[in-house]
């Protein structure tokens, strides 16, 4: 499975709801390190398809999900179990840093 879009009009049915693990990566167009991380979470995603979930929202597009999670910088990583935070972090990560958080 990709990555899934996350809004506001599916985030309660794609992450609160979740049976499994979700990895979201807070993003936009214009950041490079958003750019740079975007393929990480992407393999990540296929990799671990059926046993995670990963979302991607994009902040400029979604400013009230951006504004629910306190987003100030970005790429900001969010990880949701059972409909709760567990785990965030902010910055460019490598993809060992990125499976760390899932942990």
């Amino acid at each position: 499975m990709a990555e899934i879009k996350l809004t506001k009009n599916n985030f309660e049915a794609e992450v609160l709801s979740s049976d499994k693990p979700v990895l979201i990566d807070f993003w936009a167009g214009w950041c490079a390190p958003c750019m740079m991380l975007s393929p990480i979470i992407e393999e990540i995603a296929n990799e671990y398809n059926g046993t995670i979930k990963v979302g991607k929202v994009n902040v400029d597009e979604e400013p009230e999900l951006a504004s629910t999670f306190h987003v100030s910088s970005i790429p900001m990583l969010v990880v949701v179990k059972n409909g709760k935070v567990i785990k965030t972090d902010v910055g460019y990560k490598s993809k060992q840093q990125v499976l760390a958080l899932l942990k």
